[in-house]
């Protein structure tokens, strides 16, 4: 390890929680070492699939052993509320079971008539993959990757985001503890230089990220130059329709958190919301009081649904959007600002913005924090227009009471994940976004296929 150290800050007392080596250009080197020896010289990738799902089984219930555990850190780290945290941390060991029911039934291999002989198409695994992961859901995104990455029969350098080191380091030792063999996986929690080394290595065949759009562009640059493979789950500024016949409260029953999950550093959060114009009022008065009656205090507390912002420097960031906002002429209808009595702590109280317009860069910037653009639209048609008016493209919803009309709406969102008279997120099905929201999928067999390289074999008939 270098000198530097990782200082992890609690969003809710703001004091340090933890102090912990960074990892340095040295150890970087030294994983990427340990996973190319790996997928070179052992036989971890040349073992069977259904061999490789049996140490995956056993990860997953090493993971569940460490449940408890994994919740606390989550919250400890970054101020997840415990009961996003509930929802979501039993994700983790699922993703492991799920790649593993499918070591079975996924075409690895399969033989085709050629129009001489035959042919075998092989799918093989694309190598070392460097799996990059943001702060905000650390642990589901990580095995989300790690997941169809060991399926595939991948050796991997993982490297946690410095706000959140820990969950990476506890999947490690349920690697280690279910015998998966040494040099497989391997984490290095550091900063930005270290990430920048290991995206250019030559013996990193694949690079796996999630975060910015910034972040992301710059790996594709990088990754670009020596055509090595890469995938992007990246930013988003989804909106979420309501039709001029949609049911006023289902919609903000299941999508009014939605617009803000985790304070609203979720990349799907439903930050635009498009409302008719003949129904604007209605639905602003039942979306407020929504909003409004959302606990927002300590994440520790299971009755909390708003916790603070992850860091200062996100909390700096959100209220320098909401400036913005008011210098555009949006108008702040709940918010605004830091949540009164709170005098320490990354508190950003929940804020709906109405009167915006499409252009307004509160409505065009991934601002990710609880704050939410309303904006009116006269039909269908236009609706349509402004949400796809977006340099983004990765979630979405769409609510009528005629469910063939809300359908046809989403085909024509240009966006990777979309629900209908609902929002819902599964393991079973691909996750990723259109335009600058990234490239490939993670999630369903389509996370498992980024994995994996794609060989013709023939053979004389």
């Amino acid at each position: 390890m270098g000198s530097e150290r990782l200082d992890l800050i609690s969003p809710v007392t703001e004091e340090l929680t933890l102090s912990m080596p960074a990892g340095a250009d040295a150890d970087m080197d030294a994983a990427v070492a340990a996973a190319r020896r790996a997928f070179d010289a052992s036989d971890w990738p040349r073992l069977s699939p259904s061999e490789r799902a049996s140490y995956m089984l056993r990860i997953a219930d090493e993971l569940d052993k460490r449940t408890d555990l994994l919740k606390r850190v989550w919250t400890a780290q970054v101020g997840a509320p415990q009961f996003f945290v509930e929802l979501s941390t039993e994700m983790a060991a699922a993703q492991f079971r799920y790649y593993a029911a499918m070591a079975e039934s996924y075409p690895f291999e399969e033989e085709r008539p050629a129009t001489h002989g035959k042919v075998k198409v092989l799918r093989e695994p694309v190598g070392v993959s460097a799996l990059i992961i943001p702060w905000n859901t650390p642990l589901v995104l990580l095995t989300g990757k790690a997941a169809p990455a060991m399926l595939a029969g991948c050796t991997m350098v993982v490297k946690p985001s410095p706000e959140t080191p820990l969950d990476a380091l506890i999947l490690a030792e349920c690697v280690a503890a279910a015998g998966v063999p040494a040099g497989v996986f391997n984490v290095v929690p550091a900063g930005r230089e270290a990430g920048n080394t290991l995206i250019s290595d030559p013996r990193v065949d694949k690079v796996s990220f999630t975060g910015s759009t910034d972040a992301g562009r710059h790996i594709a640059k990088v990754c670009a130059d020596r055509v090595a493979r890469v995938s992007l789950e990246l930013g988003g500024k989804s909106a979420s329709i309501l039709c001029d016949d949609a049911d006023i409260d289902t919609w903000t029953q299941s999508v009014a958190l939605m617009t803000m999950p985790f304070s609203g550093q979720i990349c799907f959060s439903q930050t635009r919301v498009l409302v008719p114009q003949s129904r604007h009022d209605a639905f602003l008065d039942a979306y407020v009081a929504q909003i409004e009656n959302f606990k927002v205090g300590d994440p520790w507390d299971p009755e909390t649904f708003i916790g603070p912002v992850s860091m200062a420097r996100q909390r700096d960031r959100v209220l320098d959007y909401i400036e913005v906002g008011r210098r555009e002429g949006a108008k702040v209808v709940t918010g605004g600002g830091k949540v009164p009595g709170f005098n320490r702590g990354y508190y950003v109280a929940p804020t709906i913005f109405d009167s915006v317009d499409n252009n307004m860069r509160i409505a065009r910037e991934e601002i990710f924090g609880p704050v939410v653009s309303v904006i009116s639209y006269a039909d269908d048609e236009e609706a349509i227009a402004i949400a796809n008016d977006s340099e983004y493209g990765l979630s979405g919803s769409v609510f009528s009471a005629d469910t063939a009309r809300a359908e046809q709406i989403a085909r024509r969102i240009r966006t990777g994940h979309i629900g209908v008279n609902c929002f819902n997120i599964d393991i079973t099905a691909p996750f990723g976004g259109y335009k600058k929201s990234g490239l490939g999928r993670e999630a369903g067999p389509e996370g498992l296929a980024g994995f994996l390289e794609t060989k013709s074999m023939f053979l004389p008939a």
